[in-house]
């Protein structure tokens, strides 16, 4: 089922980029929608994953699902798509610590670095909205950090390992899909940010969206899947 899922996923996702560059709105609001409805489907096959990590990467791609219909709406719903993927990006959050069991500290370093310029480039065009996105970046890199964090861990311990029995197996082997997701989400959302707030340029709807799906597939495999 995987391996008919995913091309799915991608053609849905082409789809979908079509329809933004050709203003089809119609194909916008179906296959928006229809790529992230594949990918969570792709993710209820993770059966192999602790059923705490799991249930939260759920929680986190539902958020996301919701977050996708406030930004395609006609009206301006940025706040509530900006909600919602905080909401999302909490879920993912939980779920990476659930299965840390040391901290690695120094991405922090690259991570703040870059959000503290990607902020500085947007502040003077955000106007009222420089609270929300300055949370929603440190949310964002929060959570890239957790990933990389999880990826970097020293091995388990073997009584831990024991204890953790398959979910401590698949916390190793799947903690890689999620970190590059994590990367490729914060490179999604720089983009859509750059886009809308900086001015428009042509390649921002194929960066944004190609990246964005990329991101929550790979997360989406992380309970198991890409392993």
């Amino acid at each position: 089922m995987i391996y008919i899922l995913i091309p799915v996923a991608a053609v849905s996702a082409a789809l979908h980029i079509r329809g933004e560059y050709r203003g089809l709105r119609q194909q916008v609001y179906l296959f928006k929608p229809l790529t992230m409805v594949i990918i969570f489907l792709i993710a209820l096959l993770g059966m192999e994953a602790a059923p705490a990590y799991r249930y939260l990467i759920l929680g986190g791609l539902v958020a996301s699902i919701g977050g996708d219909v406030f930004l395609m709406l006609p009206a301006d719903r940025f706040v509530a798509g900006l909600i919602a993927f905080l909401i999302a990006h909490l879920f993912y959050i939980a779920a990476f610590t659930s299965e840390i069991t040391v901290l690695v500290w120094w991405p922090l370093i690259p991570l703040a670095a870059f959000g503290l310029i990607l902020y500085l480039i947007l502040a003077s065009s955000l106007a009222k909205l420089k609270l929300p996105v300055l949370l929603y970046i440190i949310v964002i890199l929060l959570m890239t950090w957790l990933a990389c964090t999880r990826q970097l861990q020293p091995g388990q311990p073997e009584v831990l390992q024991q204890a953790l029995g398959q979910a401590g197996r698949v916390s190793q082997g799947g903690a890689l899909p999620a970190f590059i997701g994590a990367v490729l989400f914060v490179i999604s959302d720089a983009v859509l940010a750059l886009n809308r707030f900086r001015g428009a340029f042509r390649a921002a709807a194929l960066l944004n969206l190609s990246t964005y799906f990329a991101a929550q597939a790979l997360i989406a495999g992380s309970l198991g899947l890409l392993v």
